[in-house]
């Protein structure tokens, strides 16, 4: 007798060692169903599976198949439908239960105490929650359906045994696309489990966030088929997000007051920055039922992030605040109308992320309809491009934040007015500049601002070079010369790379020889942009030098 150290499994529930048991079980034999779903997937009239990669998972699993046991020891389930007669022990399966039909009058049955299969249960569903096998005006309707979102822990469990079942018993797949998300992890990427007890409770997250922001979390922070780490920060920046929605929505509420959606009017005579918002909306629009319809929800999230922050509260609702606090009452209403357009369609397009805080808000809002989740969807309209208005609001942004940024190296706060000097580069820009000069003046708080083609720069002045244009601040007293040569020169080496950058790239024959056209367009207008901000520099730095 010698002693060997083995390992014993052990059942994860109670601990208690586990032990073969040989029972007589219930079986579908699997083979002539896979063959038909095999067929069907590569003859490429089968699912669509997003990411691409889990179609290999799915083929392997189901070439590989083998009889599926399905009958469970269970107290809950689907009864397994066979008798037994308790005297000749004949077997009897049947779709009715055989001791209500005539023929079995008289006789012992017993049901099977088995149960089927979960797997087994859920393999119907797709079309046995619609009413069949009556042909239900449901069935008809939505069956197949659109997509079924799972994980990919289960494509064999779940996702092969719809599709054979639907195959063998209405003849189609049961649903044309398949997205794979991936599985919520800790902080770690460990799988939450009792055991390490690093679960999160969403009740938690809900009571201390929001439903919108563990919602919006974690719809937005993984890429199809992806796991996703679970960090408190990331739930909180979404309620950030979730305040900055809310807080821009109260100040254009305060400032809708009397609009009903009978008065809303964005035709005729719009500012630049009316003009550009709707342009930025519909653009948007656009990308998102894009990225929507591809399944690209982390990038649609970016995209709405972005717009709402960036383009909506701090450039849009800032520039409105103009016309809104203004005495052009004509230009008021424009922008009121504007306005509440804009929100209304942006509410609409973070509903399906954030469909608490959006429905309440929309309520509110000049609106047509019950309940947003019935509104119709932004679409793209080409009549709202306007590539000239963006080019406008694109030049302001850039002066805008050029002075900003130049009285934060000097420390001057935004409440000292400063002098402004524009040199634009032609006329079109001053132009421009002149046009929305109003905007200029709010948002760099200018004791005086003078554009034009021809000026003499003063000696002490910070410089900045925006696109179109040479901007110069006269300082006096706070501007250190040499200071000033060094952040030129810091910029013209950042130039530098630049232009390298994009030559390099516009010299690769096979860049060149594969690129879109507007792809090779767009590098070709950043050689000329970036080579102009270089030569501007470099001449601001003689001139200081001199």
């Amino acid at each position: 007798i010698e002693e060997h150290v083995h390992q014993v499994g052990h059942s994860e529930r109670t601990g208690v060692v586990v032990e073969p048991y040989l029972s007589t079980q219930w079986f579908v034999e699997m083979k002539p169903l896979a063959a038909k779903a095999i067929e069907v997937q590569k003859a490429g009239n089968g699912v669509n599976f997003v990411p691409d990669r889990f179609e290999r998972t799915y083929l392997h699993w189901i070439e590989n198949v083998r009889d599926w046991c399905i009958s469970r020891q269970l107290w809950w389930g689907h009864r397994i439908p066979a008798w037994y007669d308790e005297e000749t022990g004949e077997v009897i399966v049947s779709a009715e239960d055989p001791t209500t039909l005539p023929e079995y009058a008289g006789r012992k049955l017993k049901q099977d105490e088995d149960v089927l299969d979960t797997w087994f249960s859920s393999a119907l569903w797709p079309f046995s929650t619609l009413g069949w096998p009556e042909q239900t005006e449901d069935l008809k309707r939505y069956y197949p359906t659109n997509v079924l979102v799972t994980g990919y822990d289960i494509i064999y469990f779940w996702v092969s045994r719809m599709i054979f079942t639907a195959l063998e018993f209405t003849e189609e797949i049961p649903f044309k696309d398949v997205l794979m998300h991936g599985l919520v992890r800790d902080a770690d990427g460990r799988k939450m489990s009792k055991s390490l007890g690093n679960g999160v409770d969403p009740l938690d997250v809900i009571d201390q966030y929001g439903t919108d922001a563990m919602r919006y979390m974690i719809s937005t922070s993984s890429t199809p088929g992806q796991d996703l780490r679970f960090r408190w920060e990331r739930v909180e920046q979404a309620r950030n997000f979730a305040n900055k929605i809310w807080n821009a929505s109260r100040f254009a509420l305060m400032n809708l007051e009397g609009v009903t959606s009978a008065d809303i009017d964005i035709t005729g005579d719009l500012s630049t920055a009316d003009r550009w918002i709707l342009h930025r909306l519909n653009e948007t629009s656009r990308d998102i039922t894009r990225l929507i319809d591809a399944y690209e929800f982390g990038e649609t999230g970016r995209l709405l992030y972005n717009f709402i922050w960036d383009d909506l509260c701090d450039w849009y609702i800032e520039f409105a605040k103009l016309s809104l606090y203004g005495d052009n009452a004509e230009a008021k209403k424009k922008t009121q109308s504007v306005l509440a357009y804009v929100l209304d369609r942006t509410l609409r397009m973070i509903h399906p992320f954030m469909p608490f805080i959006s429905e309440e808000i929309w309520q509110h809002l000049p609106h047509e309809g019950e309940t947003i989740t019935l509104a119709a969807w932004p679409v793209y309209d080409p009549a709202f491009e306007d590539k000239d208005a963006v080019a406008e609001m694109n030049l302001l942004i850039d002066v805008i934040r050029a002075v900003r940024n130049i009285r934060a190296e000097v420390n001057v706060p935004m409440s000292k007015k400063i002098e402004l000097l524009i040199k634009p580069g032609d006329q079109a820009v001053l132009d421009t500049i002149n046009r929305n000069g109003e905007y200029v003046r709010r948002f760099c708080n200018t004791s005086e601002f003078d554009a034009g083609l021809e000026f003499t720069v003063p000696d002490k002045a910070m410089t900045s070079i925006v696109s179109g244009a040479e901007l110069y601040l006269p300082l006096a007293g706070l501007l250190d010369i040499a200071q000033e040569i060094s952040r030129l020169e810091k910029e013209l080496q950042h130039l530098n790379s630049e232009v390298e950058r994009v030559e390099k790239k516009l010299s690769n024959q096979g860049f060149v020889a594969k690129a879109p056209a507007k792809v090779i367009e767009e590098e070709k207008a950043k050689q000329a942009d970036y080579s102009d901000k270089r030569a501007k520099v470099i001449a601001r730095i003689e001139e200081l030098k001199g």
